[in-house]
């Protein structure tokens, strides 16, 4: 703290200053970057389609899995890769004309906002001979659309499934989503989250957030305490919660050792 005089009049009047540090929380943002995708098991059927769209019946493909399983991290491998042009689902709206070449990645795909305008953009890969590949939660015969025609193009797409992520892969995972965020968590510490944290990937990037989170409030390393603090608000928040807890299974005995 510093002190000074408020006036030459009132000399005895001091006016203290507290020092106080504060932390601002800004937005993260996740980088694909195609070269840092992590590959697995869980992906390696996936990565196998994505590698030659040619061989995709009708030229459509569609990749699902559970939120933080990096559909959207294979997507932009398989743009770099194919020079592909790679579409949020919120920007199928009315009769978007296609790339002139190449293919069209879409993410989200089930929660397209216009069905005739997803329509379209298949008829016109299909009349161009474009490659259309699609991400979503649930494979595209689950979807439930309004339209005959989209419905049974959608029914029709070759659907792969994202399987749940092997022991190596998580902790691949941690450790990057750890790296991204600038955070100073010991091994030993990513070993004891290992263990106790549910075997998925929305788990993982759930944890990291509040580890992130409490790191700006206390500005220090990431401890065991701090560790087990951020377990403790995740089983309060979201013990219960079904899509936290899917995927979610004991380590394999094939696994790396944990603490």
């Amino acid at each position: 703290m510093c002190g000074f005089q408020a006036n030459a009049s009132c000399p005895k009047l001091t006016t203290v200053i507290h020092r106080r540090q504060f932390s601002f929380c800004f937005p993260h943002q996740d980088e694909y970057d195609p070269n840092a995708l992590l590959c697995g098991d869980a992906n390696a059927e996936a990565r196998a389609w994505l590698a030659d769209p040619s061989t995709w019946p009708g030229l459509r493909l569609a990749i699902h899995g559970e939120t933080g399983t990096g559909k959207t991290h294979l997507l932009h491998w398989f743009a770099a890769r194919h020079g592909a042009t790679l579409l949020p689902a919120a920007a199928l709206r009315g009769l978007r004309p296609l790339p002139p070449n190449g293919a069209v990645a879409i993410d989200d795909a089930d929660t397209v906002p216009d069905p005739e305008a997803l329509l379209h953009l298949l008829n016109s890969a299909a009349e161009r001979h474009m490659p259309v590949l699609l991400a979503s939660v649930t494979p595209p015969a689950s979807w439930s659309e309004t339209l005959p025609d989209l419905d049974s193009r959608l029914r029709a797409t070759t659907a792969v499934g994202l399987r749940q992520p092997e022991d190596s892969l998580l902790r691949a995972l941690l450790a990057r989503l750890i790296a991204d965020r600038q955070l100073q968590v010991d091994e030993i510490v990513q070993d004891y989250l290992l263990i106790r944290l549910p075997r998925s990937a929305a788990a993982l990037r759930e944890a990291a957030a509040r580890l992130d989170h409490m790191s700006l409030a206390s500005g220090g390393r990431i401890g065991r305490k701090t560790a087990s603090d951020m377990l403790a608000s995740l089983d309060a928040d979201f013990l219960d919660r079904e899509d936290f807890m899917q995927q979610s299974s004991p380590p394999s005995p094939q696994g790396p050792c944990l603490l």
